[in-house]
């Protein structure tokens, strides 16, 4: 049978619950850097929709438990058509037979329908007992009620395995017991756990209550059901034969002329015996038709397959069942029709009783984690509040006996949550991030502990059979989702300890991350919880500068960070989410500071960055690790300080070779051009090697590329004297015209400011005065080349996208000091001179 496994086994929570579809980190596009603006055009995703799956489905087979409803009304009909008949019948022999004729029927006629009157009464009162014991029956996971379902065998051993069925202890006797549906170690034998773990309990369950003092393991109310059902059919049976008997035989005394008290007996005892006869033969083909499809046909269990419930479905199954049958027998036929699955584990999930509410989120956790009823399942969880409440409610609950019904909750939720609409819901509930951070369970001691005093033995083996590390990587996934959205991360940071919490899961230390024998759900464990901080410290506005702020005040979190750099090199992933987290928190001054004065962080990043046996498929870290490290330079005279320290120039410079390093190299040069303290001239004298390198890319026509080296260029030949510029350019082959002309040339491929290179232009201008100042020459150069035509066309297209060297979203942080207008206006001023000097 084919079963859909669980979103996330508990056995190995993997990462992929329904990042089988869709990854809840915010993703960038290719290339895009926090050095160019993002618009929600570019990186928004509707999480409303529901991707294609192709595994589209006809509206019957959505719904299998159709089947078990229809069912339900044809038996209902039966039994409420031979109920009236059984009414019919007894009103008639009650006021026809035995109050019109007791005194002239004959004696066998009046004691055969005393008889059949006694027996039909007892079947009526155990056809309407039995029913409610067999539901009861249901209500406990240890024994489901399915002996009725079993009484009837075409064996010759039917009357022998009844009784010992009957004989038999109750607990030996449950068919389909309650079980696990996660595949977990602790978990393996899906009909035990429960009933392992469970304690007694100050109310009595339904399926245990003795009925006699005597007889306990026999007389307990989940066997009245078995004795109710044997004693309906062996009334029936009786009052078939009775009646046949009577009619076939069709002597009810004779009637002589004269005898007008016996004229009608004949027909009145006919009708009776017919009446009997039909009721006993209505209620036995119920039963047939009962047992040929629950028995022979196996209706419940084919339910259970298209279903796809699990080794524990026909609990849900049969329980689901006998609530429909109870409905269309006690109320209208038709009031079965209206139950589903879904509503009806919403009911279970409101119920006192564990097991009802272990049914319940079963269900859940089955439909939410099924292609075919997913989608319906989580739209109606989803517009019901009560369920999403308890649902929430339920993640507080970490009593041993309850495990299963928090994990499921959880595993609910991380589905419910995948859909923006149903996280702001979940989201918006009093509590509900303080119920999530409740999964979030950190014991790094556990090995310490149980080698600590034999009376504490029992507790600790309690704690570690505890699926704590299962709920840990829940809590991690809900919560990863719900951060996608901006509000929900304010509400995340806003939650008293949780931001602690999510930091620590990031610890990895040396021997975790070099171990070769590693557990996957380890790393996944980190690897989410690196996710979510990205996803808080990538927020914008006032929320996006608070959580990173709170974060980077973490006193663990960059030596946590740091960790990973230095010792992941054989889980690049960790290091690439390290890296992005240490990108944004630089976006904050103080942050920067902090992630600098760390020690190791800056030369982590270089020796990541410099990295060439790294595998090419792993080149997106270097690319990280050169974006990470011009963000730490940008505008921090101390950081810049630290990395001349770490002799890193030449490499550099090296650098501007390699078409995976130049962008980033060339602006973290850049930065160190602009923002090294003045003491560092000699050092950073060590970037003119590069120059000819510099003013070839500069040439290209590749305008990202282009972007930077004509940015570097503009600070770089500022450190150089007039003779090593005329020097630069030969040893390079370009003329200052050339050089001039590829500047116009970018003005006019550019009459607007794009988000790709937001900063083209502005430094095309920057150059363009270095050069009008470094030589005369090129002032006149630029005028007939038309640029005070190109700059006027800038001043009237500048727009606050070029006001800006970095950006979060699409929101510009860090304005420049000087604006483009200036910059303009200065160029434009030495031409004009030029011109007024040329007179």
């Amino acid at each position: 049978m084919n079963q859909t496994t669980s979103m996330e086994s508990q056995g190995s929570v993997h990462l992929p619950m329904d990042e089988l579809s869709l990854h809840f980190t915010r993703t960038h596009r290719k290339n895009t850097t926090i050095f160019e603006p993002q618009s929600s055009m570019d990186t928004a995703h509707s999480s409303n929709t529901t991707p294609f799956s192709g595994q589209q489905v006809v509206a019957g087979a959505r719904a299998p438990e159709k089947k078990l409803t229809l069912f339900a009304l044809r038996l209902a009909i039966l039994e409420k058509a031979a109920t009236g008949l059984g009414t019919l019948g007894f009103i008639w022999a009650t006021v026809v037979l035995l109050g019109g004729f007791a005194i002239t029927i004959d004696k066998i006629d009046f004691w055969l329908v005393t008889v059949i009157l006694l027996i039909e009464s007892t079947r009526i009162f155990s056809r309407s007992h039995e029913l409610e014991w067999q539901h009861q029956a249901t209500w406990s996971l240890a024994d489901p009620g399915v002996s009725s379902f079993r009484a009837i065998r075409s064996s010759s051993h039917v009357v022998l395995k009844a009784v010992k069925t009957v004989a038999q202890p109750l607990s030996g006797t449950s068919v389909g017991s309650s079980g696990k549906i996660n595949e977990s170690p602790r978990m393996i034998n899906c009909t035990t756990y429960w009933e392992r773990k469970k304690a007694p309990s100050r109310t009595w369950t339904t399926s245990d209550v003795p009925i006699l003092p005597y007889g306990k393991s026999v007389f307990v109310s989940s066997n009245i059901s078995k004795l109710l059902y044997w004693l309906q059919l062996a009334s029936a049976t009786v009052c078939v034969f009775l009646s046949v008997t009577r009619l076939v035989n069709h002597n009810f005394g004779d009637v002589h002329k004269g005898d007008s008290e016996k004229l009608n007996r004949k027909s009145a005892l006919t009708i009776f015996y017919g009446l009997a006869l039909a009721e006993a033969l209505l209620f036995l083909l119920e039963k047939t038709y009962w047992e040929w499809n629950v028995i022979y046909k196996k209706m419940l269990e084919k339910a259970n397959d298209e279903l796809e419930l699990g080794c524990t479905g026909m609990v849900s199954v049969r329980r689901f069942f006998y609530d429909a049958y109870s409905k269309c027998v006690n109320r209208s036929i038709f009031d079965g029709l209206k139950m589903d699955m879904v509503s009806f584990a919403m009911e279970l999930l409101n119920s006192d009783s564990s097991d009802e509410q272990l049914i319940g989120v079963r269900i859940f956790e089955r439909f939410t984690t099924n292609p075919r009823f997913s989608e319906d399942t989580l739209q109606k969880i989803g517009i019901t509040i009560s369920v999403i409440e308890r649902l929430v409610e339920m993640l507080n609950w970490k009593d041993p006996q309850e495990e299963e019904i928090r994990n499921s909750a959880a595993k609910i939720l991380a589905k419910l949550v995948g859909k923006k609409q149903n996280a702001l819901r979940v989201a918006g509930i009093p509590g509900a991030m303080e119920s999530i951070s409740s999964l979030l369970h950190v014991n790094r001691n556990s090995g310490a502990i149980i080698c600590g005093e034999v009376c504490k033995k029992q507790i600790i083996v309690d704690q570690e059979n505890y699926g704590f590390w299962a709920f840990n990587q829940l809590g991690l996934l809900i919560l990863k989702k719900l951060a996608r959205d901006h509000d929900n991360c304010g509400k995340i940071g806003n939650t008293r300890g949780l931001l602690t919490k999510i930091i620590d899961f990031t610890h990895a230390d040396e021997r975790l991350l070099t171990n070769e024998r590693v557990t996957e759900s380890q790393i996944s464990t980190v690897k989410r919880s690196l996710q979510v901080v990205k996803m808080l410290v990538s927020s914008t506005g006032v929320t996006g500068e608070q959580l990173r702020t709170e974060i980077s005040e973490v006193v663990f979190t960059i030596s946590y960070i740091r960790d990973i750099l230095r010792y992941g090199e054989k889980h690049p992933s960790l290091q690439k989410l390290g890296i992005d987290i240490l990108t944004s928190l630089a976006l904050e001054n103080d942050a920067t500071e902090r992630i600098g004065g760390t020690g190791g962080v800056l030369k982590e990043l270089f020796n990541i960055f410099f990295r060439e046996e790294m595998l090419e498929n792993h080149n997106h870290v270097r690319i990280a690790a050169g974006e990470a490290l011009g963000m730490l330079a940008f505008e921090s005279t101390q950081n810049c300080h630290r990395i001349l320290k770490l002799n890193v120039i030449q490499k550099l410079n090296d650098a501007l070779d390699n078409p995976l390093l130049r962008v980033n190299a060339a602006r973290i040069l850049r930065n160190l051009c602009i923002y090294s303290e003045t003491g560092s001239f000699k050092q950073l004298r060590a970037i003119i090697t590069a120059a000819p390198t510099v003013l070839k890319e500069i040439m290209t026509n590749d305008f990202k590329l282009q972007e930077v080296m004509v940015g570097l260029a503009a600070h770089m030949f500022k450190f150089m004297t007039s003779e090593e510029t005329k020097a630069m350019f030969e040893r390079s082959g370009i003329l200052d015209g050339e050089l001039a002309m590829v500047l116009v040339e970018t003005l006019k491929k550019h009459p607007h400011p794009q988000t790709r290179t937001p900063r083209i232009r502005r430094y095309v201008i920057e150059l363009a005065i270095w050069m009008m100042k470094d030589k005369r020459r090129n002032i006149q150069t630029f005028k007939n080349l038309g640029m005070m035509e190109e700059l006027e066309g800038v001043t009237e297209t500048t727009s606050e996208l070029e006001s800006f060297n970095i950006f979060c979203g699409a929101i510009g942080l860090s304005r420049y000091k000087i604006a483009i207008h200036s910059l303009v206006e200065t160029a434009m001023n030495l031409m004009a001179d030029e011109y007024i000097h040329s007179e």
